[in-house]
């Protein structure tokens, strides 16, 4: 606290003023705030993987510490018994590895082909201007908003029709038919994003519209299309009703129609479940591990010349 030259009274710098009666300095609120949204993100994360951790610890749990009353969040005893089960005895006459499979052609194979109709749909959208365009656009949104399960009759019998009936092409082409609204719509947002002056620069250096799209306007879309894809991938993966509608062989179920066989009329054999489940999501976690690179060194590449 200082003295004023000029009137004599005491300065009140806003570094020395002190803070009101019942009041609270301002870096202790922001201190309180930081801590605050750090506190809820935890919980929010923790609500989030506790399903996931609960899965992976029962499919190593024994039976009879699944089956208790008592919680047991870490397996007191680890047994191997629900995992060799799944492995060797298999599911309905078929090896697990057969259901994994068929659940990896379905899922890529929707990943692949949805990807290059959603990108070429999106910039057509995104750089021309054609009429009906508005149009468009609303016809995706208004398709997002119907439930699958309706479409699953007309679906069944447009299959049967093109003879893809108990065929995992017919899955590949349901699962593009449902992700590929969601797809166009996320990709266009990102091609109307990139600067068309960066294709009118490789235009003028001498680049053809392919090599201006592959060198410039793919790089740029890359992390948005990386994000079509795991949603895509996860989508096919799990998808259960058409892959138990679309399929009579049972040597051509996905697996998430495998781990129905698990529910009997006489019980639940809640430890093969839980272990089918943690190998069915191993896959995603290593389809994302490999494709989130290419999220971030998307963002800049297309920028950079040369």
């Amino acid at each position: 606290m200082t003295t004023s030259l000029t009137g004599g009274k005491p300065d009140a710098s806003p570094r020395t003023r002190p803070a009101a009666r019942g009041g609270m300095d301002p870096r202790t609120r922001k201190r309180l705030g930081v801590i605050a949204l750090n506190t809820a993100g935890v919980l929010v994360f923790l609500f989030a993987t506790f399903p996931v951790y609960w899965m992976v610890s029962t499919a190593f749990k024994t039976n009879d510490q699944i089956f208790t009353t008592d919680f047991i969040p870490i397996p007191t005893e680890i047994t191997f018994e629900h995992l060799d089960r799944v492995l060797t005895e298999g599911v309905a006459g078929n090896s697990i590895w057969v259901y994994m499979r068929n659940s990896a052609i379905v899922a890529l194979g929707t990943v692949l082909i949805g990807a290059v109709f959603a990108l070429l749909a999106a910039t057509a959208i995104a750089r021309f201007r054609f009429r009906g365009r508005t149009s468009f656009l609303i016809t995706l949104l208004i398709v997002q908003m119907i439930p699958a399960e309706a479409l699953l009759i007309p679906l069944f019998l447009n299959v049967r029709r093109l003879g893809l009936y108990d065929q995992l092409l017919g899955l590949i082409v349901i699962n593009v038919g449902l992700t590929l609204p969601f797809g166009i719509w996320m990709l266009r947002t990102f091609v109307a994003a990139v600067p068309k002056s960066l294709e009118e620069a490789a235009w003028i250096d001498g680049a053809s519209r392919f090599t201006t799209f592959r060198k410039v306007l793919f790089p740029l879309v890359a992390p948005g299309l990386v994000a079509t894809s795991i949603f895509s991938f996860i989508t096919a993966w799990n998808e259960l009703i058409f892959a138990l509608i679309l399929m009579s062989d049972s040597s051509g179920y996905t697996m998430p129609v495998a781990l129905q066989f698990f529910f009997g009329q006489r019980g639940t054999d809640w430890g093969a479940i839980m272990a089918g489940s943690t190998m069915m999501t191993i896959p995603v976690v290593v389809f994302f591990l490999l494709v989130q690179r290419r999220m971030v060194s998307g963002l800049v590449a297309g920028a950079v010349k040369g």
